[in-house]
């Protein structure tokens, strides 16, 4: 199977690009080249746009109409490494630099995404609205809706991506900063332990769940049911397994930033004052 030619995932993915890229451009002309936007920061926008563009055009996103777990593959890419990759990059500097400062609804504009953007991304929030996301989708009637839908299927990857976004974001840059180490290990935890308990009932389930799989795996000489198992198991290990290893990360940079802060506090009640 070869590339998918999908016009609304092309259309949403040139205009992400040019919006980016006229940012930064305008950036560097202004404030001398790697300023306002550093150059590393360009690079991982550019691997998270290619890396979503693969999700979504490659023979991946045309198998993933014929197998469900080259679909829940596509899915993982979306949320474990577009995101966290887009996130990284802090495409709000760019955005903001695309806009002319003379449009006045552009400025407006750019403060109502601000705004809600901070909004979204308050770690509750966003860990709220991406465990929703990804439960609600997963029923059967809205996941095979979804898979014979362009517009839906667009949908359905806009709301993993930007809530995955909005709950990278918040752990990463929200407004708890380094004394947030131990908020973002629950919620990375939570997230590992719902997103894997989702996968582990795709995994256990003894007859396949998705009709519309079942007859396409079949008719590719596929057993629906170790397809559906296998979906489960790259939800539930790789992922889960990626989000773990990331909770002990956030959870000993907890215990670091709290034995220095018990330093500090030993070291000052020590010191004589003047």
């Amino acid at each position: 199977m070869g590339w998918k030619p999908d016009p609304i995932a092309g259309t949403m993915l040139v205009l992400m690009l040019a919006v980016y890229g006229t940012g930064t451009l305008r950036a560097w002309r202004a404030a001398g080249w790697g300023r306002g936007v550093r150059v590393w920061e360009a690079g991982l926008f550019v691997a998270g746009w290619s890396t979503l563009a693969f999700a979504v055009l490659s023979p991946l996103a045309t198998w993933a109409e014929v197998l469900f777990s080259v679909h829940m593959t596509q899915h993982e890419l979306l949320v474990v490494v577009v995101a966290p990759l887009i996130v990284a990059a802090r495409p709000m500097t760019a955005l903001a630099w695309s806009v002319p400062r003379s449009s006045r609804l552009g400025q407006r504009s750019l403060r109502t995404i601000n705004v809600l953007f901070i909004a979204l991304s308050a770690p509750l929030v966003a860990f709220s609205l991406h465990a929703v996301a990804l439960w609600a989708w997963h029923p059967p009637a809205l996941y095979e809706r979804a898979v014979g839908d362009n517009w839906i299927h667009a949908l359905e990857h806009a709301s993993f991506l930007m809530t995955a976004c909005a709950f990278w974001a918040g752990l990463t840059q929200g407004r708890y900063g380094r004394l947030g180490y131990g908020v973002a290990f629950m919620y990375v935890f939570a997230t590992a332990l719902h997103s894997g308990a989702l996968g582990a009932l795709f995994t256990v389930a003894p007859s396949p769940l998705y009709h519309l799989y079942q007859v396409r795996a079949a008719a590719h000489g596929v057993n629906p049911l170790t397809d559906q198992q296998l979906a489960g198991v790259l939800m539930w290990v790789p992922a889960c397994a990626l989000l773990t290893v990331l909770a002990l990360a956030l959870f000993a940079a907890w215990l670091g930033e709290l034995e220095r802060r018990n330093a500090q506090s030993r070291l000052s009640a020590f010191t004589p004052e003047r």
